[in-house]
């Protein structure tokens, strides 16, 4: 039967013990780094892991790894850097890569691009971080509205004219505007209805 090794030893200076303290007592600092201040204070007045992780209510091998930290980088071991797990798969080139695409055309057949669409035509990006950084980002693919796209090759123009009477009009200019209905139904109104006095709309 194997061994048990002996539990690493950890000698206290004053400085450490009153810092450890005062962690250990402090309401301010998160529970995770209380815990890990009561470990090493009990390890160094020479308790086992078993007795530690009993009265600090962790496992044996909770109890062990701090020890061990600490007393190969002291105080600084018992900071979270490193333990955080791998560096994230995609950064910012990715998410650029992702809004990229869609100022492009989606392909044929589809009207819109969907989040399987934006993976297939990257390809190195899985769907669900498609997803996640567009939701991050509130682009809500499948919210576009249907409009209607003139043939006039001069519309850009005609609507810039018409959208800047109404940003700075002219003095007591009067516009008026005829446009034909379109052969879709109007089914959002910005303005609301308005009431005549019979309570007719």
């Amino acid at each position: 039967m194997k061994s048990i090794p002996n539990a690493t030893l950890i000698v206290l200076t004053a400085g450490e013990r009153a810092e450890l303290a005062v962690l250990s007592r402090s309401q301010r600092a998160q529970h995770r780094k209380r815990q890990r201040a009561r470990i090493v204070l009990m390890a160094g007045d020479g308790a086992a892991p078993r007795e530690i992780a009993r009265t600090v209510g962790c496992t044996i091998g909770t109890a062990s790894k701090w020890r061990v930290r600490f007393a190969r980088s002291r105080m600084v071991g018992l900071e979270d850097a490193g333990e955080r797990g791998a560096a994230p798969k995609y950064g910012a080139e990715h998410n650029a890569r992702i809004l990229a695409l869609l100022d492009r055309k989606p392909p044929a057949g589809h009207s819109n691009w969907t989040g399987p669409l934006l993976a297939r035509a990257l390809g190195d990006i899985h769907v669900q971080h498609v997803w996640r950084f567009l939701r991050a980002q509130k682009i809500d693919l499948s919210g576009r509205k249907s409009w209607c796209v003139s043939n006039d090759p001069d519309f850009a123009a005609k609507a810039a004219d018409i959208v800047g009477l109404y940003m700075a009009p002219p003095d007591n200019a009067i516009v008026f505007s005829i446009d034909e209905k379109p052969s879709i139904q109007a089914l959002e109104r910005a303005q609301g209805y308005l009431k005549l006095p019979g309570g007719a709309p």
